[in-house]
């Protein structure tokens, strides 16, 4: 089989665990999907209108975690993590089942969810991959926040920068191919919150599940984690994985290069909504036999292909 294939993973995979958010625990089942059908969410605990599409116009609400709802608001939150390891994993369809509002936390990161989908590997297709390829430079402004996206020959890339008054974290960036460098420490990268805004957060009834198991606290310019930072750029590179998963939610992987100061989900999809407001700004192409740059297909690799 061709990496040049859509592909799915390779057999039903499960996993338990609590909102971040709604503190709420939630079943998981992922199961393979056939090509062209992309990601698709379904609510299990509802009996009807149960399906939710991962799609940037979907986007319900972006407030500290990406909120996808269908036409009859029925919601599914915090999708970034898994949508971030579904790109970078390179899986482009799969049914993911849910039996809660939000998709479970794990540690933090995207690393348990890569380390699962690892396990299961991949099972290609005969059918040829679709990319999105942004053809003219868009950029959005709102305040001291910016964010832009242009033109790139082959790759995704993701240049993102972060700014906190607290000394731990102050000013932080990085950039990254999402097609060639090695992902691990975006994947491996926690959700992170200061200290003194998780009353703030829990009266607005956000943070619920929150621990120092599936997030780094930051106190008095300090973590107060036992174990560290994975990573000595994991602030920066856990809102790349953010980007990540926020832009897989234009259904294929996107051609194209990135930058972002100060931004989050909201700005993200805000940039895409007026990306795909013109369709001047991109192309959708189907890759056929070996047009496509090798740059583009090495992180294809990371999982078994299986005939």
């Amino acid at each position: 089989m061709s990496v040049l294939s859509q592909s799915t993973i390779s057999k039903k995979i499960s996993f338990s665990g609590i909102g971040i958010h709604t503190g709420k625990k939630a079943n998981i089942n992922i199961l393979p999907s056939s090509p062209n059908s992309g990601i698709i969410f379904k609510r299990t605990d509802l009996k009807e209108n149960n399906i939710i599409i991962p799609n940037f116009e979907n986007v319900s609400d972006a407030t500290l975690c990406t909120t996808i709802s269908n036409e009859w608001g029925v919601k599914v939150s915090t999708v970034e993590h898994l949508m971030g390891a579904f790109l970078g994993l390179g899986i482009d369809n799969a049914i993911v089942e849910i039996d809660s509002q939000e998709v479970p936390i794990l540690d933090g990161s995207a690393k348990e969810f890569v380390k699962i989908l690892n396990e299961t590997g991949l099972k290609n297709s005969d059918i040829p991959i679709k990319i999105i390829k942004i053809n003219n430079h868009v950029e959005l402004k709102e305040n001291n926040k910016y964010i832009s996206i242009d033109k790139s020959n082959t790759t995704l890339e993701i240049d993102f920068e972060i700014n906190y008054d607290d000394q731990f974290i102050q000013n932080q960036k990085n950039k990254v191919n999402v097609f060639e460098d090695n992902l691990t420490d975006i994947f491996n990268s926690r959700t992170f919150c200061l200290y003194n805004d998780i009353e703030k957060l829990k009266k607005l009834g956000l943070g619920l599940g929150g621990s120092l198991e599936n997030a780094i606290v930051v106190k008095d310019n300090k973590i107060l984690n036992d174990n560290g930072l994975r990573n000595k750029k994991e602030f920066v590179n856990h809102k790349i994985l953010d980007c990540m998963g926020d832009l897989y939610l234009v259904g294929y992987r996107i051609i194209g290069s990135l930058h972002c100061k100060y931004g989050g989900h909201s700005l993200t999809n805000k940039l895409l909504r007026k990306v795909f407001s013109d369709n001047r700004n991109y192309s959708l192409i189907e890759i056929k036999g070996k047009n496509l740059p090798h740059s583009l297909i090495n992180n294809r690799h990371t999982l078994k292909s299986i005939a």
